[in-house]
C-alpha cells in the first residue's frame, strides 16, 4: 500500500482558502488556491495531501448538502479537476475527507422528508420518529451525531443509503481521480458499510486507500484486512506533547512499545496508524508545547516513529492556533502564501531522510535508552538500523547502550561516526544515525 510509506499533509480548505463561515450560496474559485501550493508542497516532500470537507455544505463541511458538488465557496467541480490534476502532476496523491455518518439539514433529502414527512421516500434514509419533534419543530424526532442535530445521522444499514455513497464515491474517483478517503467518525461507522467499502473502492481503484478517524479503544477492530488501511493514532498524539511538557519520555516510550514493540502482545506491529501532532480539530503543537525548543524535537519523533506521519497546514513553519471552547476557527487559518522558516527547512530534512528510509517506514520498534528527559529507540529493517535519539534536556547527555556499535552515518548532519557504546547528544536535539547490518 502506498499510504505506508508517505508523508501526509492535511489542509482544512474552507479555512485555508478563506471562504465564509456559513455557506453564502456565492461561487468563488477559492480553491484553485491549492494549485499554487502545488510546487510549495513537492519541495517540501509530502507526497500526499488530505483534504477536509470540500462538498457543498451548510457551514463547516461536515453538514453535506450535497456529496455530488463542491462546494461553491470554493469554486466548481471543474475548479476541482484542476486542481487534483495539478497535484497528481507534483507527485501529490489525493485523499478526501468521507463524511458519511451524517448530513446537514440542508441535505437534498432531509428536506425532502421536511416537506412531506411520512410520504418521503427518503424517511428511512435517517433515524426517525414521527411520535416526537425536533428543537427546530421539524413535526418529528431525528437523531443528530453525538448530540449535534445540525448533523442529522444517516442510517448506513439501509441499503438504498450505502448505494448511494457508494455511487457518490464512484464519481469522485472517475471525475477527478482521487486516491483515498479519510473516513469521518470512523468510530461510528456501522462495520458491514465499511466492509463494504473497502471492497467496493478496491475493485473500482486497486491500492485505493482508507482511513478512519478514530479517537480511542482497539484500533484493530476496523484496521485489518476487511475494513480500514489506517486510522489515527491518538494516543501517540497524546504521548507526544504530553511527554515533551511533562518532561516524561516513559510516557511516548511506553505507548509506542505497547503498540510496536516486539512482544508477541503489542498490539498494533505490522500495521501502520496516522501520526500527527496536531490536525484542525486540536491545538497546534508550537501553542501546546509550553518550551518552544521542543517544537523541533517533536518533529523529529513524529518522522522517527512508526506509521504514517501528517503534517497540518501552517504547523511546519510553527504557526500557533488554539482551540476555542465554542468554535475552532483559529485551527483553521487562511495563509495568502507559504511561510518557511529554519523549521521548515529541518522538517523538509526530515522527511526526506524517511522517505529514503525503509527502515523508518516500515522498520519494527524497539526501546534502547528511557530516561525523563531521552529517549533512544531502532528502528530495522533487513537491511539497515537506524537509531533515533532525542535529547528534550538544555543539558548535553550521553547515552550508553550495548548495542551501540559499529560504523555509522548521523544523516541529519551527514557525519560518519564510530560508535562505541555511547551516543553523545547536544542540548533539545535529535539524531537519525543509520548503521548498515
Amino acid at each position: 500500500m502506498w499510504a505506508y510509506n508517505s508523508v501526509f499533509y492535511q489542509i482544512y480548505p474552507i479555512g485555508f482558502c478563506g471562504a465564509p463561515v456559513s455557506n453564502d450560496g456565492i461561487c468563488v474559485p477559492r480553491i484553485l488556491k491549492l494549485k499554487e501550493w502545488a510546487g510549495y508542497l513537492e519541495n517540501l516532500g509530502v507526497d500526499s495531501i488530505i483534504l477536509n470537507p470540500i462538498f457543498e455544505s451548510d457551514n463547516h463541511g461536515y453538514d453535506t448538502r450535497d456529496y455530488t458538488k463542491i462546494d461553491c465557496r470554493l469554486g466548481t467541480n471543474d475548479d476541482f479537476k484542476e486542481v487534483c490534476a495539478s497535484l497528481h502532476a507534483h507527485g501529490i496523491k489525493v485523499v478526501l475527507d468521507g463524511v458519511f455518518n451524517h448530513v446537514g439539514r440542508g441535505f437534498w433529502a432531509f428536506k425532502d422528508v421536511q416537506d412531506k414527512k411520512w410520504e418521503s421516500p427518503y424517511k428511512d434514509w435517517f433515524h426517525i420518529s414521527f411520535d416526537g419533534n425536533s428543537g427546530y419543530d421539524d413535526g418529528f424526532w431525528y437523531e443528530g451525531w453525538e448530540g449535534h442535530f445540525e448533523l442529522v445521522k444517516l442510517n448506513l444499514q439501509n441499503p438504498a443509503v450505502t448505494d448511494y455513497l457508494l455511487g457518490c464515491i464512484r464519481g469522485w474517483i472517475d471525475e477527478f481521480g482521487i486516491d483515498g478517503l479519510r473516513l469521518d467518525v470512523a468510530y461510528s461507522l456501522d462495520h458491514n458499510f465499511m466492509k463494504r467499502l473497502r471492497t467496493y473502492t478496491s475493485e473500482i481503484k486497486p491500492g485505493f486507500t482508507l482511513i478512519g478517524e478514530v479517537l480511542f479503544g482497539d484500533y484493530n477492530l476496523i484496521v485489518n484486512d476487511e475494513m480500514l488501511h489506517s486510522c489515527t493514532n491518538y494516543e501517540c498524539y497524546k504521548g507526544i506533547f504530553s511527554s515533551f511538557n511533562s518532561m516524561n519520555m516513559f510516557e511516548i516510550a511506553h505507548s509506542l512499545n505497547r503498540q510496536y514493540g516486539s512482544e508477541q502482545w503489542c498490539l498494533y506491529r505490522g500495521k501502520h496508524l496516522i501520526t500527527f501532532v496536531d490536525n484542525h480539530d486540536v491545538a497546534r503543537i508550537a501553542s501546546i508545547l509550553t518550551n518552544k525548543s521542543h517544537i523541533p524535537l517533536a518533529y523529529g519523533l513524529l518522522l522517527g516513529m512508526p506509521g504514517i506521519p501528517c503534517i497540518y497546514y501552517g504547523s511546519e513553519w510553527g504557526e500557533p492556533g488554539e482551540k476555542q471552547p465554542d468554535n475552532d476557527y483559529a485551527l483553521r487559518p487562511c495563509f495568502e502564501q507559504p511561510k518557511p522558516n529554519e523549521l521548515t527547512v529541518y522538517i523538509k530534512k526530515l522527511i526526506r531522510i524517511r522517505q529514503k528510509s525503509g527502515a523508518l517506514c516500515n522498520g519494527d520498534y524497539k526501546n534502547l535508552v528511557i530516561q525523563n528527559h531521552q529517549l533512544v529507540f531502532e528502528r530495522c529493517s533487513e537491511s539497515k538500523r537506524m537509531i533515533v535519539a532525542i535529547n528534550a534536556a538544555d543539558q548535553p547527555y550521553m547515552a550508553a547502550h550495548g548495542s551501540f556499535e559499529g560504523d555509522a552515518v548521523e544523516l541529519l548532519s551527514g557525519q560518519e561516526v564510530k560508535l562505541e557504546g555511547q551516543i553523545s547528544l547536544p542540548p533539545y536535539s535529535v539524531q537519525y544515525i543509520e548503521i548498515s547490518k
